[in-house]
Formats: structure tokens, sequence, C-alpha cells
């Protein structure tokens, strides 16, 4: 048997309209799982569902705010009524706004830790009793480099990122015992739309490429091999991990 397929698996991606969420809902897909795409923004899953439709991938879509709590309960049981009980989960839909610590307003900061952590508390709880009773699952939570690094003008975001590393590594131990699998993802730097004022900066992009050992941005579809694994029962022993996929930026000084 191929240890990489997800063949009969059920895939809920939060934040699946576009950027690394479509890639990694891609990847799903093409391992054979059947997915679902969520975010908030009808027009961006209209056209993702879409592409991957062309693709010749079986997708759905749910539109709902993941820091919506009784909306989050609503549709993750519609899912499992309609399409079936969620296998795979994969918190991906985030935000980030760069500004100086100084000059973030709290209100600023209430919305950024909402989408980023809220919204993966408020998922992932929606799905833990159902993976429990069936003894099996695999959530993946899309982290960080800032998850243990920083940078100037994103001290709210890394804060984020570094908690939801650590509700990772804690969820994976409390998990363990029902056989459900909790991992992180560590993205370096990707050409994507949360990216686009960066990629736009001409010194800051020959920055990136410099850093990175691997001399250059990533691309989205780079990112899907990871999500594969770390869904797949080739990972059944991975667990509490955070899998950076980064060009060899963490590993290089």
């Amino acid at each position: 048997m191929n240890p990489f397929d997800l063949s009969g698996k059920i895939a809920l991606v939060t934040g699946g309209g576009s950027g690394l969420g479509l890639a990694i809902a891609g990847g799903l897909a093409n391992a054979g799982a059947r997915v679902v795409i969520n975010g908030r923004d009808q027009s961006k899953l209209d056209a993702a569902m879409e592409s991957l439709a062309e693709a010749g991938h079986a997708v759905s879509m749910s539109a709902f705010d993941v820091t919506d709590e009784a909306a989050v309960c609503k549709n993750v049981a519609e899912i499992a009524s309609s399409i079936g009980p969620i296998d795979i989960l994969v918190n991906n839909a985030a935000m980030n706004h760069r500004k100086a610590m100084a000059d973030f307003a709290l209100e600023e900061w209430r919305a950024l830790m909402a989408t980023n952590m809220d919204g993966p508390f408020l998922v992932t709880r929606a799905v833990l009793r159902g993976m429990q009773q069936r003894r099996r699952g695999k959530i993946i939570n899309i982290c960080s480099l800032a998850s243990d690094i920083g940078r100037p003008n994103i001290v709210p975001y890394a804060v984020s990122k570094g908690a939801l590393k650590m509700m990772t590594r804690a969820l994976a131990v409390e998990m363990a015992p029902h056989n459900v699998q909790v991992n992180g993802i560590a993205p370096g730097f990707f050409k994507t739309e949360m990216n686009a004022p960066l990629i736009a900066n001409e010194e800051f992009s020959a920055w990136v490429a410099k850093r990175t050992p691997a001399g250059r941005w990533g691309d989205p579809p780079e990112i899907a091999g990871a999500a594969v694994f770390l869904a797949s029962e080739a990972a059944n022993y991975v667990s509490g991990h955070l899998l950076y996929v980064d060009g060899g930026f963490s590993a290089a000084y």
C-alpha cells in the first residue's frame, strides 16, 4: 500500500481560497483526499474551486469566519453530515499587519489574535471529539519562521505564531493516546498574496534571496508535499513536530 495515499480521507483547509492554503488543498487533492476549502471571501473561494475542479479534483467549499464560534460549529457539523467526518484539518487562515509595536492599536492586536489564534482553537476544538471517537485524525497548523525568530514590525504576528507552535506541541501530547497526530509546518518566504508588499520591495526581495540558502523565494506548490506527508499514514508516528519548508533559511546564519 502507498502510505502517502489519502484516498477516502476528508480534509478541511482553512484559508484555502488562495496562497499556501490553495496550494495545500491542491496537494491533498492530488494525493486522493476529498478537500473542503474554507474562507470568508466568496469570490476567492469560487476561483479556487474552479481551478481545483479544472485539475480534476473532488472539492467543496464552506464559507465561514473561523473567528465566529457559532459559524465554526455549524459549518463543521454540516461538512460532517453532508460529506463526511473530517479526517484532516489544516489550520492555515491567518493575517499579518506590519507595523511597529508602539503604533499597534489594541483593536488591531485583537483582530490579528482572533484570526491567528482564536480561529485555530475554534476549528480544532470543533473536530477533536469526532477524531477522538474514531481514534484517528491529523491536525496540521501552519506556523511560521516567526514561531521561533523575530523581525521588526511583526511582533504581534510573531506572538501569535509562537503561540500556535506551542498549541501544536501541547495538543500533540494530549491527543497522542487517541491516535490523533498534531504537527505544524513553518513556511519560509513564499510568493503569496500576504507577502506581496515584500515581494514588490526590490531591496527586501534581494535580501531574501541572499539570506535563504536556496537563493530564492518559495513557490506555493512547494509546500504541498510537507502537508501530504503530515496528513498521511506515513506520519503516524510523527507528532508535536514543526516541519520547516524554508529553503534552508532556519538552518543558516
